[in-house]
């Protein structure tokens, strides 16, 4: 059902306060994190995208919508290890019985819970469910404002190391007693390659042809398709500087992540990235990925994203941006009055941001690899987007 209407959002409201857990309250009182618990998963209904693979052959695996409902209740409850979810399984019930685990059954073991979240992870099941919640509550809504950001994800791995093309120097021959004759391992030698010739500076001469300038990333992006984008998109752990809301230059390893926030605090869309990446490479794609999911008027990005390039592009796709501008050693062009108060509407990504890295494990990050990390921060994403629907009825 559209619970995007106040009427039908009080109705699972009461649904859910009135039938699930005066039943659960049966065997103990609930704390509010339980019941924030309850909540979300009744929202976000992951078991229905986890299917099973048992065939009737040996050992029956353990139900994944259990594991899955684990996972979005860790994000909930702030807990940083799988080591603490069990534990914290062992001694609630009650958040037994709300994840799906019988009474009488033992609970899987750590290996157990390691396997179903990779599986997640290359599964992207995070991103279908989100998406899924998204076109179910916001897909048929006029959106204001999508406010564009990143933030930085600190990762417990260390950077990848560049590889550098570096040509190997070839030793010079010895002189041989027969000049001559060529030896076969002198004509199996490869030759070393020249290095480019340096860029000359300043104007080119009468007569001199120079190679076009190299073309930009996201003046190649606007001629690609949404999956080219994405496969383009550097994933893997490095280092990442970037300055803070003081004027300070941050470093960190790690990821970055790139959100689209609705005016209403509900996330549309997110992406991972490289830490070392420029967070104007991610707003083209990320554009292209809200605008399957909701419909909005206005994209408001920092000056960190000012170029004329995704400014034509956002136009493009009938939205009118708001891009802070970045004056470059130049004059800076402020906003016109009206301008400057929908541009406000940005700090719901700073919001965002802040939310999912103190609530919701943004900051807890004990995984490896750019897919776990994504499946992590998905989790944590599904229950704020579940949370911040919740907060329409009020």
């Amino acid at each position: 059902m559209d619970t995007t209407q106040r009427e039908l959002i009080m109705q699972r409201w009461n649904v859910i306060q009135h039938e699930l857990l005066p039943e659960l309250r049966v065997e103990g009182p609930l704390t509010p994190k339980l019941e924030k618990v309850v909540h979300i998963l009744e929202w976000v209904r992951i078991e229905e995208f986890t299917g099973s693979n048992w065939c009737g052959v040996g050992r029956p695996p353990v139900e994944r919508a259990w594991l899955a409902n684990a996972f979005v209740a860790k994000s909930v409850l702030g807990l940083n290890t799988t080591v603490g979810l069990i534990e914290r399984l062992t001694i609630d019930r009650a958040l037994r019985r709300i994840c799906g685990f019988p009474l009488c059954k033992k609970l899987p073991s750590e290996a157990t819970f390691s396997r179903a979240f990779d599986e997640f992870s290359q599964a992207n099941l995070g991103q279908r469910v989100h998406e899924a919640l998204v076109k179910a509550h916001l897909g048929d809504e006029l959106i204001g404002h999508i406010s564009r950001d990143g933030t930085a994800i600190e990762a417990r791995e260390h950077p990848s190391r560049r590889e550098a093309a570096v040509a190997e120097a070839v030793p010079a021959a010895q002189p041989s007693v027969l000049p001559k004759e060529e030896s076969p391992s002198e004509a199996s030698a490869p030759v070393p390659e020249t290095p480019p010739a340096a860029k000359k500076r300043g104007r080119p001469r009468r007569g001199e042809t120079r190679p076009p300038a190299k073309e930009s990333p996201m003046q190649r992006q606007r001629g690609q398709t949404l999956a080219q984008m994405l496969d383009e998109i550097p994933t893997a752990c490095d280092r990442g500087t970037k300055c803070n809301a003081q004027g300070y230059k941050v470093s960190w390893n790690g990821y970055k992540l790139h959100l689209d926030t609705a005016d209403c605090g509900v996330p549309i869309a997110a992406l991972l990235s490289s830490a070392s990446m420029h967070d104007s490479r991610a707003a083209i794609p990320l554009s292209l990925i809200s605008a399957e999911r909701v419909t909005n008027l206005y994209d408001v990005m920092d000056a960190a994203y000012c170029s004329t390039e995704l400014r034509e592009h956002c136009r493009s796709l009938g939205h009118v941006p708001l891009i802070d501008h970045n004056p470059r050693r130049g004059e800076k062009i402020e906003f016109a009055p009206a301008e400057a108060i929908r541009y406000n509407e940005r700090t719901v990504a700073e919001r965002s941001n802040a939310r999912l890295k103190d609530e919701f494990g943004g900051n807890t990050i004990m995984v490896k690899g750019d897919a776990k990390v994504m499946a992590h921060l998905m989790f944590g994403i599904l229950a704020l987007t579940a949370d911040q629907l919740m907060r329409l009825r009020e």
